[in-house]
C-alpha cells in the first residue's frame, strides 16, 4: 500500500535566495562556466551548465547551433531520422561536443541510438529519457547502453528520490535527470497524481548523487531566471529548460495566433498533441498513464 509522506516539501515558488555580502562589483564578473568530470565515462565537460530540453519543439538542431556558440548544451529530441543527423553533423561539426542523442528504452529506440552513435563518432553524450525512471526495465536499459558505450556520458531519468539516483549511477549513468511533473506543460501530475516538489527533489537527489561522485540535472519547473538560480543553489549541476526556450525562431512546431499574438505551439512530450504526432493517439497515452500510476502505487 502507498505511504503518506507528511514531511514538508518545497517548490521553487516556496523559497527565495537570502542575500549576503559579495566582493563582486557587477553581475557581469560572474563566470558561468563550470567543469565536470563524470564518474562512469571519465569524460570532462566545460561550459555553461544549461541544457535545452529534448522536446520535439525545443531540442532541435537549430537550437544547438545557437547554444553551442555560448558553450551551452542541447539534448536533441529523438524523432530526427538518421539522414537528418548525417546532414547536421556534416554541416555543423562544431556543435557535436555540446549535444546529446536522446532515446527511449524500446528496442527500436535503442537500435536507432546505436546507429546514430556508430555513424557519428564525435558525439559522446546520450540522454536516456522515460516518463517513469522507476522501472526495472529502465535500469536494465541503462546497464545495456553503458556496456555498449563505455566511454560515452549517459544522462538518465527522470526520477525524484535519492535511492533511485544512486541505483541509476551504480548502473552506469553519469548524470541523473531529476523531476517528475514540474514542467510548465507537463501533464504527469494531472494524469497520474505522481510527482514531487522540484526544489526538495533537487536537494535530496543532489546529495545522493554527489556522494557517489555523480551529477544531476534539475529538469522542469523553471519559469524565470530566479528559478534557475534556486536550482543551482539547491545543488543541481545542470538545469534543463523547455518552456523558457520555447517560442524562439530555433524552435520547431506550428506558429499559431493567440490573443492577437503570433506564437509557436509548445507541448509536453506525454501530451495529447505529442501522442497523436508520435505514438498513435490519446488512447495510448491514457493507457500508459494508467499502467504507470498502478505500477508506482502498487509495485506490480
Amino acid at each position: 500500500m502507498p505511504r503518506v509522506d507528511a514531511d514538508l516539501k518545497l517548490d521553487f515558488k516556496d523559497v527565495l535566495v537570502r542575500p549576503k555580502r559579495s566582493s563582486l562589483k557587477s553581475r557581469s564578473e560572474v563566470d558561468l562556466k563550470r567543469t565536470f568530470t563524470f564518474r562512469n565515462s571519465k569524460q570532462t565537460f566545460t561550459g555553461i551548465p544549461i541544457i535545452a530540453a529534448n522536446m520535439d519543439t525545443v531540442g532541435t538542431f537549430e537550437m544547438a547551433q545557437v547554444l553551442s556558440k555560448h558553450a551551452m548544451f542541447t539534448a536533441i529530441h529523438k524523432h530526427y531520422a538518421l539522414e537528418d543527423w548525417k546532414k547536421f553533423a556534416a554541416s555543423h561539426p562544431e556543435c557535436l561536443e555540446h549535444i546529446a542523442v536522446s532515446s527511449g528504452t524500446a528496442q527500436a529506440d535503442l537500435d536507432k541510438l546505436c546507429t546514430i552513435l556508430e555513424t557519428i563518432p564525435p558525439i559522446k553524450y546520450i540522454c536516456l529519457d522515460v516518463a517513469n525512471g522507476y522501472s526495472e526495465y529502465f535500469v536494465e536499459s541503462v546497464k545495456t547502453v553503458r556496456a555498449k558505450f563505455p566511454d560515452h556520458t549517459i544522462m538518465a531519468g527522470n526520477v525524484v528520490t535519492g535511492e533511485m539516483v544512486e541505483e541509476l549511477i551504480l548502473s552506469g549513468a553519469d548524470i541523473i535527470k531529476v523531476g517528475i511533473g514540474p514542467g510548465s506543460v507537463c501533464t504527469t501530475r494531472i494524469k497520474t497524481g505522481v510527482g514531487y516538489p522540484q526544489l526538495s527533489a533537487v536537494i535530496e537527489c543532489a546529495d545522493s548523487a554527489h556522494g557517489l561522485k555523480g551529477h544531476i540535472i534539475s529538469d522542469g519547473g523553471c519559469s524565470c531566471p530566479g528559478d534557475v538560480a534556486k536550482a543551482f543553489g539547491a545543488g543541481a549541476d545542470f538545469v534543463m529548460l523547455g518552456g523558457m526556450f520555447a517560442g524562439h525562431d530555433q524552435c520547431a512546431g506550428k506558429t499559431i495566433e493567440k490573443n492577437g499574438k503570433m506564437m509557436k505551439l509548445f507541448y509536453g512530450m506525454s501530451s495529447d498533441t505529442a501522442m497523436k504526432k508520435h505514438a498513435g493517439g490519446v488512447c495510448h497515452l491514457l493507457l500508459t498513464n494508467m499502467v504507470k500510476c498502478h505500477h508506482l502505487l502498487t509495485g506490480e
